[in-house]
């Protein structure tokens, strides 16, 4: 059991921990019977592989998959925020190229809400935090209620790492008192150590 929720952790600190990459590149080739029709094909299959790549590692994959599948082109069009085409070759009913697209953020972020895909693509915005040590005696346990915390709070918890069972989280900064209390009632003991808070039981 540790080492799965070890797994879950890393998959999810490697998203969390660096800011979203949200530009892409697809090769693509279509045939139709005009090359306009495939060149209109051939960008909205760019499009939709360019969102699901890029929104994967931010998104339920299964979620976000069958919600892009299912969506009308022109909406996924209000997606992207950018489109540039290299290597363009036409003929007459074939199209092909490297289309390269940026998504936008925010744009992404409220489609999936309103499309029920579980995501955690942030907004962008730079928040003050500061940082806490949680010692993880009993991982599986320890993990689900720091969760249950942070979501009864309503705050986002960004894990940066976790080396052996010490799991190093940001925290707003605005929520530190609250934080701090919440994590006291629960159980678990607190103290400032240069610079960090140390959380342990």
């Amino acid at each position: 059991m540790k080492k799965i929720l070890f797994a879950f952790c890393g998959a999810f600190i490697a998203c969390a921990a660096t800011a979203a990459d949200l530009v892409g590149t697809a090769s693509v080739r279509m045939t139709s019977d005009t090359s306009s029709t495939a060149k209109t094909m051939a960008i909205n299959d760019a499009r939709r592989q360019i969102l699901i790549d890029k929104l994967r590692p931010y998104a339920s994959s299964d979620q976000l998959s069958s919600a892009i599948r299912n969506a009308k082109s022109a909406d996924l069009a209000n997606l992207i925020s950018e489109t540039s085409i290299d290597g363009e070759q036409i003929s007459d009913t074939t199209y092909s190229a490297n289309i390269t697209m940026t998504v936008d953020r925010n744009a992404a972020r409220k489609w999936m809400a309103e499309n029920n895909v579980y995501n955690w693509l942030s907004d962008g915005s730079v928040v003050s935090a500061f940082t806490m040590h949680v010692t993880l005696s009993n991982p599986i346990s320890d993990w689900a209620q720091l969760q249950s915390i942070a979501r009864s709070e309503r705050v986002d918890f960004s894990t940066k790492q976790i080396v052996g069972n010490i799991a190093t989280i940001d925290v707003p900064t605005s929520a530190r008192s609250s934080v701090t209390i919440a994590l006291r009632n629960a159980g678990w003991k607190t103290a400032a150590d240069d610079g960090f808070m140390r959380v342990w039981k």
